[in-house]
């Protein structure tokens, strides 16, 4: 989140998607009542150290840390907030003043606070726990929007591999020595990450997809959603087919493990120096990179997932559910969670950090891997993720995208040659700026001119 990016969304004022909160010495009662909102409706940007009206008040410096500790605790804390739900609040100076970025996704779950379900629109958080309609709906909406959340009445616990279970406990016990998972039974550990639910169309109580993508037997897995797999190819010699493959249709934990070995039989080790700890650049890059291939993936699509090495690239896709179009940039994104049960078991055992920072750690370890190369990632029906292997690639990936950029800008402005850079930027999917430099370039290539002022002319495509 950058300061520009802040201040536009405090502009646009309180909706459905941002709530504004004083917090000057303590976080408000009710800020939680805005984050359940948030989970149970679209998410959204809770702020802290900004008055109703949009001024920034800002949050007294001294109090900062303990309001930061304190929402995060919350959050983990099944009293306070049920399912728990992981945020990552971020400071942002906002002309001297201190504000509390909160950026909470919409989950896949219902979620409650100190019992109650509440749920967001444009006038703020309502407390439906009592409107039996409005909350059996609202588990309707997330059973249908998530598609990890399908149930299968007639999975049993039989189904899943039972090596796995303790796999994911000593993962889990790396990251928190007394984790709750330790003291669990296996079915107390499902119901515990949201793997078993109810129906609400059917009333049928089971497993979920997630459940059975993560736990699974092979069988399992196959019998449930026989289409899925993902694709490890490496083509460095053999480019027509490949030289080396491994065609996994396995449990996403193994499937993991399968990926990086993958990744460590074809691609070099790059070790660096942080902050005085020596890092292997090429498992923490790739560890991102697989990570996101696995848990933002839309498994109900027959489309396979691809893992695919050459001699000057990586490049991983999957089927996706997107929520914009084109090339994402880090400093001007919103990331939204896919699956975010997934991505929750994930975290847990310290596979994945908290939601969007796979893009901004990816950019970090392209950059020591490949010096003066950068990632793209693109959102559309396939998610694409590139990540160069040379200075050279990066450049060829980057005119790819820019050209298809100026293709776009050329389309939107034959249909409206009155529209903005902001709102290119917005139906395209990229920033204000890289839409600023492509009409600058389309202008110097002769293919856009500008005719009259700024503000009240309009854009003349060139044929």
């Amino acid at each position: 989140m950058t300061a520009e990016r802040l201040q536009a969304i405090i502009d646009q004022g309180e909706s459905v998607n941002v709530e504004f909160k004083t917090s000057s010495i303590a976080l408000n009662k009710d800020a939680f009542d805005s984050i359940c909102g948030f989970l149970n409706r679209s998410g959204g940007h809770l702020l802290l150290g900004v008055q109703n009206d949009g001024a920034v008040s800002g949050v007294h410096e001294d109090k900062v840390q303990g309001i930061i500790d304190g929402l995060v605790a919350n959050a983990n804390n099944p009293q306070k907030l049920n399912p728990p739900y992981y945020v990552s609040p971020e400071v942002l100076d906002m002309n001297g003043k201190k504000v509390i970025v909160v950026y909470v996704p919409e989950s896949s779950q219902v979620h409650a606070t100190k019992g109650r379900i509440y749920d967001r629109n444009q006038d703020g958080d309502f407390d439906i726990t009592n409107q039996q309609d409005q909350v059996s709906q609202l588990y309707l909406r997330k059973q249908n929007s998530y598609s990890e959340n399908q149930v299968y009445p007639y999975v049993e616990l039989s189904d899943f591999k039972e090596s796995l279970f303790e796999k994911v406990r000593n993962l889990a016990r790396n990251q928190q020595p007394k984790h709750p998972w330790l003291a669990m039974t296996n079915e107390e550990l499902l119901r515990s990450v949201g793997l078993y639910k109810k129906d609400m169309k059917t009333g049928q109580s089971g497993y979920t997809l997630a459940a059975v993508l993560l736990f699974g037997k092979d069988e399992t897995i196959q019998s449930v959603v026989p289409h899925y797999k993902t694709d490890a190819l490496a083509r460095i010699e053999n480019k027509d087919r490949y030289d080396d493959r491994d065609d996994i249709r396995t449990n996403l934990f193994e499937s993991y493990d399968r990926l990086m070995a993958f990744v460590a039989k074809h691609l070099s080790e790059k070790f660096h120096l942080i902050n005085t700890q020596r890092i292997n650049v090429r498992d923490n890059l790739f560890r991102e990179v697989i990570a996101n291939l696995l848990v933002h993936r839309e498994y109900t699509n027959p489309f396979p997932a691809k893992f695919i090495i050459e001699a000057n690239q990586v490049r991983a896709e999957n089927w996706n559910k997107p929520h914009g179009s084109g090339n994402i940039d880090p400093a001007n994104f919103s990331p939204y969670p896919k699956n975010p049960i997934i991505a929750k078991l994930f975290k847990e055992i310290g596979w994945v950090d908290e939601l969007g920072s796979g893009v901004r750690n990816t950019y970090k370890y392209t950059e020591l891997y490949t010096p003066g190369a950068k990632p793209t990632f693109t959102e559309g029906d396939v998610f694409e993720i590139i990540i160069p292997l040379s200075e050279k690639a990066s450049e060829e990936t980057s005119e790819k995208v820019s050209g298809k950029t100026s293709e776009k800008i050329i389309t939107l402005l034959k249909e409206d040659n009155k529209r903005t850079a902001k709102e290119l930027s917005k139906i395209i999917g990229v920033s204000d700026r890289a839409i600023e430099k492509q009409i600058a370039k389309l202008q110097q290539q002769g293919k856009l001119t500008r005719v009259g002022s700024d503000k009240a002319g309009h854009w003349k495509v060139m044929n």
